[in-house]
């Protein structure tokens, strides 16, 4: 019997310590993510003739469109494409105007046979003398066509340099619906379509100069009348570019760029209207489309703090919920879906606060990720369960 005793003394001094030094098993852990209710679809305001388009600046995704889908003639918005083509070959910084351009006869001939034309024109004097710049800025604030035809001569030496020039700029942007035969648009088989031109709009506006000019109203250049922007809407409605253009052919043409805020997130949209009956149709279908865009895009709540989204439950029956440490939302265009997922740290014990993971809300291409914590003490058992419980903690 002093032998039986002596063993139960000795295994107890093992096991005690053991058992209530043992490593506690992770407690079970259940995550149910918020679900996110779809937004309504956008419902946008699409012109009563012609077609239509509108998309975030530099992306690939038209949030809407409307009408014609291939080719059309495009009018004087082809000088946004002369410009990019120039400044590829002559580029400029903000701050350098380029170099000084010499107006000769040459440049007069081609006053001469834009009038005869019936086109848009600036006038221009034999050995004025003007910089790239303004000469760029004539371009496309007064949209003057004789001066296209200067711009493109001086920088490839010729309207043939010019457009093989372009012809290969048009296929390097993967342009596949543009295509031009001149430098200024009022010939009609100068043409492209809407998603083209949200493309070019982009690039347009990614060119520091480019930008600078088609979001200018006025300018004052020496020798010449005060140069106004043919495009009216530029300081309304956030629209800050970027060309109109106006032909038999191609009826009324605005290509547009503007910036708003959603919910303090900003945004920039570039769009186009083309084949509107006159340019005051298409100032209107520009400011219908623009601003039935912009309800388009919804605030939508993902996670507020103090939201449970889980638990924990540990083997000896405590529970503890697992909350959103922090308020997320984000602003999504009309019904885009909102993914979720989450990831939960391995616990065993933990104070309130602690981490506990993260929920990852997919919008597109963006990941918004909330920080998950404790919402209260995770406490580990108290000896008794310890001593009661050895298979759960030394197996």
């Amino acid at each position: 019997m002093v032998l039986g005793i002596l063993f139960l003394v000795v295994a107890a001094g093992i096991y005690v310590p053991v058992v209530l030094t043992a490593p506690l098993p992770a407690a079970a852990v259940t995550l149910e993510p918020p679900a996110v209710q779809a937004a309504p679809a956008a419902a946008v305001s699409a012109p009563a003739q012609g077609s239509s388009a509108i998309s975030l600046q530099d992306s690939g995704e038209v949030l809407a469109s409307s009408g014609q889908s291939g080719p059309v003639p495009i009018a004087s918005v082809t000088k946004i494409l002369t410009a990019l083509v120039v400044l590829q070959a002559k580029p400029l910084t903000p701050t350098d105007d380029g170099p000084s351009i010499t107006m000769t006869a040459a440049d007069v001939a081609f006053l001469d046979s834009t009038r005869a034309e019936g086109g848009s024109y600036v006038l221009v004097n034999e050995g004025q003398v003007l910089t790239e710049r303004q000469v760029i800025e004539i371009m496309l604030m007064e949209s003057a066509n004789n001066y296209s035809e200067t711009l493109v001569t001086w920088a490839f030496g010729s309207m043939a340099g010019y457009l093989t020039a372009a012809e290969a700029f048009i296929q390097a942007q993967g342009l596949a619906g543009t295509s031009v035969v001149d430098s200024s648009g009022l010939n009609p088989a100068s043409v492209s379509t809407t998603t083209d031109l949200l493309k070019l709009a982009s690039l347009a506006l990614d060119n520091p100069v480019l930008a600078a000019v088609v979001s200018t109203q006025k300018e004052s250049i020496p020798g010449l009348s005060e140069l106004t922007n043919t495009n009216t809407l530029l300081g309304s409605d956030g629209i800050d570019g970027l060309k109109t253009g106006t032909t038999d052919e191609a009826g009324s043409c605005l290509l547009f760029s503007a910036d708003f805020t959603v919910a303090g997130k900003p945004f920039s949209v570039v769009g186009v209207v083309l084949g509107a009956a006159s340019s005051e149709s298409a100032r209107q279908a520009v400011t219908a489309l623009l601003d039935s865009a912009k309800l388009g895009f919804t605030s939508v709540s993902l996670a507020t703090a103090g939201q449970v989204v889980g638990s924990y439950t540990s083997a000896w029956g405590a529970t503890v919920p697992i909350v959103a440490a922090q308020d997320a939302s984000t602003v999504v265009w009309s019904s885009t879906p909102v993914s979720v997922a989450g990831d939960t740290v391995s616990l065993s014990e933990g104070s309130a606060g602690s981490a506990a993971g993260d929920l990852r809300f997919g919008v597109g291409g963006e990941t918004i990720t909330v920080p998950l914590r404790l919402e209260t003490d995770l406490e580990g058992p108290d000896p008794f369960w310890r001593l009661t419980h050895p298979g759960e903690l030394v197996g």
